[in-house]
């Protein structure tokens, strides 16, 4: 009865590549048991054997208190019997089961590695690689599971006597640390130039001086290559832009401290700790008066997305630069991330001056992650390193595997078996063959790695979309279509764990209605399993299709004619008066050439586009982002907006373009109309949810869709659907943007099986 007992026990969750084995080995011999501790396809395994007591608190302490790079998501103790052996050890992992278990996401570079790094005194000083069992690669190095050093990209390095002592030292912190290695063993830094040759001197330094001379600069790092210029050098960075290809989109920016951050931008706590955090992703944070920074790194932007350096290379090449640089997307605008060191230099060749590299392989590509701030928390702008694969627990098990393909922009795709869904890391823009090329690849090696042989495929309805083309070429899967909005509320259902139903509103550029039209401003009655739409913002043409997308002024002129608003004497009209006469008859007359659309984000165009903001873009969202930046945030009234209903309710958008132009004749500021265009959207939003609300009696609502990445009418709508009493759910793990549309498509798909 008071003899020793013997437990077999399994943790299933993020508990591999975090150092969880270290971490029961030195909790087993802190409390004498004898035992083993190992991974396997499904997680960790542990036998542990003594006292009763002794057991049961490594137990509690598997479930409460894991490292902190762990989630435990399951445990389950099974009694055996003892065997009376000595010692506890770490065994070998066991392959060749079905595989259950999470890979790790990759962690910026810890304190106790970032003190080696620049400890002069130590064998890893100025080592680019150095890590540990609390930082460094993980996803983007690991070909399959579980994890171990055999199975990532640093299997070709064989560990050094000092680096081997450290691994099998249950004392140091790299105990079963996988990439440990040094410089005596471990990955090599070289820099060279566009055609291979070596550039002599030590690497980052010659680096940082090219970069100081206005030089472009190649950086591999974690998931992929980066682009790098001095972030104060106009010349360079106009250089930069014009040889990538990307005339006004942002760049981020990394500086080499939080000093440097709170000199470019506004940076509360809140925001700090995040930069500073192992995910660390970039952050959009309001950018200061006089920033230090070159106008072409963020034109026409009252936001920087800064970042901190989170591996050692970034570290020393901000240390040796002292000053922030530029770290953009190692691409041609509108391609995938080069990661592969052949195709870097054969695709940067003609845009870097010179690739700073490394021979450690990067196995999966994985761009920066992009966050915005909204009271506090992080909104999700891109999921990439950092967060991705992290899983989602889903509140059901899935029945039969489910692959979703997402969308058209900004792609992901995502894995869904028993209780977890993974999303991919962002992979861009599904508009070319290499992205597309990029996408099944990807999809490939997740299915691979997870063990996952989808049964279901779920898409998009739109019939052009190349997500959508992809599904349905795959055989032997049932193919499911899932409505563009419903997946939008279904992926921020999902996002908080919930099954609905709620009222959703999903406010987006386009999605292909189950009607024929372009949706895009909606109000669904929706669970995961299907919807009811309920209303939407007043439809309007839009004039040439697609190209009214690239033109705003286009959405302008139908604008103005839906609310029957003469356009003589306002500039948009002045600006394009060649060919508004066409365009504004095209809107009037209708047909295949001006498809109807409730699209909030062709609205919000129509109002950059008649207050000066852009005419035309050269990016998704690039007016509707000029307009918020214009809001005056001392202003709070709204215009009003009638909204009926309620079968469908319709918001009356005319009744905000009107007054737009009425304020414009008046010569009000364009900041006090961007503001009052904001609230009373936001108000008629609260007004069609109270509709909706009293003929359903639902008192929560999901908001998704990329308009809501706008943090003034997230939060208008936010703080007016709450005075009501109503619950509001926001995304908060994955993008509001077409980035989660895949996480929301497999659990529809799943809901409906």
């Amino acid at each position: 009865m008071n003899g020793p007992v013997r437990s077999r026990i399994r943790v299933e969750g993020i508990v591999q590549g975090v150092g969880f084995r270290p971490f029961v080995h030195a909790l087993a011999t802190r409390y004498g048991l004898t035992g083993l501790v190992g991974n396997d396809a499904g997680g960790v395994f542990i036998e542990a054997e003594g006292p009763a007591t002794a057991v049961g608190a490594l137990v509690e302490a598997v479930r409460h208190r894991a490292p902190a790079l762990a989630v435990v998501e399951w445990v389950s103790v099974t009694p055996v019997p003892p065997t009376g052996a000595r010692g506890f050890e770490i065994v070998p992992s066991v392959a060749g089961q079905a595989t259950r278990a999470v890979v790790p996401a990759d962690v910026a570079t810890c304190a106790d590695c970032l003190a080696e790094l620049f400890d002069p005194a130590d064998r890893r000083h100025l080592y680019p690689f150095v890590n540990c069992t609390n930082c460094g690669p993980r996803f983007t190095i690991v070909t399959a599971v579980p994890y171990d050093r055999a199975v990532t990209t640093m299997a070709g390095f064989a560990m050094c006597a000092a680096c081997e002592r450290e691994y099998r030292d249950p004392r140091d912190r790299r105990f079963h640390a996988q990439p440990t290695c040094c410089s005596d063993c471990g990955p090599a830094l070289a820099l060279t130039a566009p055609g291979g040759t070596a550039v002599p001197g030590d690497p980052v330094t010659e680096a940082a001086a090219l970069l100081a001379a206005g030089a472009v600069v190649a950086v591999k790092g974690l998931g992929g290559y980066h682009l790098a210029v001095d972030a104060a050098d106009e010349a360079a960075v106009a250089t930069l832009r014009a040889r990538k290809g990307r005339p006004d989109k942002a760049f981020a920016v990394l500086a080499p401290g939080l000093p440097a951050v709170r000199e470019l931008c506004e940076a509360g706590e809140d925001a700090a700790g995040l930069l500073t955090g192992p995910r660390a992703p970039i952050v959009l944070l309001p950018r200061l008066r006089g920033a230090p920074v070159a106008p072409s790194v963020a034109p026409d932007s009252g936001e920087l997305g800064v970042l901190l350096p989170y591996t050692p290379l970034h570290h020393l090449l901000a240390r040796r630069l002292a000053r922030p640089y530029v770290l953009t997307s190692g691409n041609v605008s509108d391609e995938p991330i080069a990661y592969d060191d052949t195709d870097a230099r054969r695709r940067l060749g003609g845009i870097a001056d010179a690739f700073l590299s490394h021979d450690r392989p990067i196995r999966a590509p994985a761009d920066d992650s992009v966050v915005r701030m909204f009271r506090g928390a992080a909104l999700p702008v891109r999921r990439a390193r950092g967060y991705t694969p992290e899983p989602f627990m889903l509140p059901w098990p899935v029945r039969r595997p489910v692959l979703a393909c997402g969308a058209a922009q900004k792609s992901t795709f995502c894995l869904a078996r028993g209780r977890h869904a993974v999303v991919s890391q962002h992979l861009g823009d599904l508009e070319s063959y290499r992205t597309l090329r990029a996408f099944g690849t990807e999809i490939g090696r997740w299915r691979r790695l997870f063990g996952i042989e989808p049964a279901v495929v779920a898409h998009d309805l739109h019939p052009e979309y190349l997500s959508t083309k992809y599904a349905l070429a795959l055989d032997g899967v049932e193919h499911a279509g899932v409505q563009h909005h419903h997946a939008h509320i279904a992926s921020c259902l999902a996002d908080n764990g919930e099954p609905g139903p709620v009222i959703g509103v999903a406010f987006d550029g386009t999605g292909y209605g189950d009607d024929g039209t372009i949706w895009g401003g909606e109000l669904l009655v929706a669970d995961l399993a299907g919807y009811d739409r309920a209303g939407h913002l007043e439809q309007v043409r839009m004039p040439g299709g697609v190209t009214a997308i690239r033109q705003p002024w286009r959405m302008a002129a139908a604008w103005l004619h839906a609310a029957a608003v003469p356009a003589a004497g306002l500039d948009v009209a002045r600006r394009n008066a060649a060919a508004w006469p066409a365009v504004s008859a095209l809107a009037a007359a209708g047909g295949p050439a001006a498809p109807v659309t409730s699209s909030a984000g062709r609205l919000f165009d129509a109002v950059a586009a008649l207050l000066g903001v852009r005419d035309t873009v050269t990016y998704e969202g690039q007016a509707a982002m000029g307009l918020e930046l214009r809001v005056d945030r001392d202003v709070r009234d709204g215009y009003p907006v009638t909204v009926t209903g309620p079968s469908p309710v319709v918001i009356r958008s005319t009744d905000l373009v009107r007054a737009v132009a009425e304020d414009l004749r008046r010569g009000v500021p364009a900041g006090v109309i961007a503001a009052r265009f904001h609230h009373g959207l936001a108000g008629a939003v609260a007004a069609a949810v109270g509709l909706v609300a009293g003929a359903t009696g639902l008192g929560t609502v999901a908001l998704s869709g990329g308009v809501f990445a706008n943090t003034v009418l997230l939060g208008g709508v936010d703080d007016r659907l709450r005075r009501d009493g109503v619950r509001v759910l926001t995304h908060r793990r994955v993008p509001c943007n077409d980035g989660g549309i895949s996480l929301g498509q497999a659990v529809v798909a799943a809901a409906r099986d």
